[in-house]
């Protein structure tokens, strides 16, 4: 599976880093798909270095999935994927 990160996601949270979010994403722990075309899905994983990092990705076949969207986990996005309540 091959896996892009936007070269946003490090502007906009520099404290995460390109291997972070691909961690991550490859660790998710809890993902959900959200009602958008294309699907865009959001989920919770572990980076190296045991944050928790929530992400949101589109699949883009054949090239694999783009993560558009990463950053140290928040509240909504644990209660979304279920992971809190």
């Amino acid at each position: 599976m091959r896996v892009r990160v936007h070269p946003t996601v490090t502007t906009r949270h520099p404290e995460v880093t390109t291997k972070d979010v691909i961690a991550a994403f490859e660790g998710t722990l809890r993902s959900r798909a959200r009602e958008t075309y294309p699907v865009q899905w959001v989920g919770v994983g572990t980076d190296p270095s045991g944050r928790l990092l929530e992400h949101i990705a589109v699949e883009r076949e054949p090239d694999g999935w783009l993560v558009f969207h990463a950053m140290p986990a928040t509240r909504k996005v644990l209660i979304e994927v279920g992971l809190r309540r």
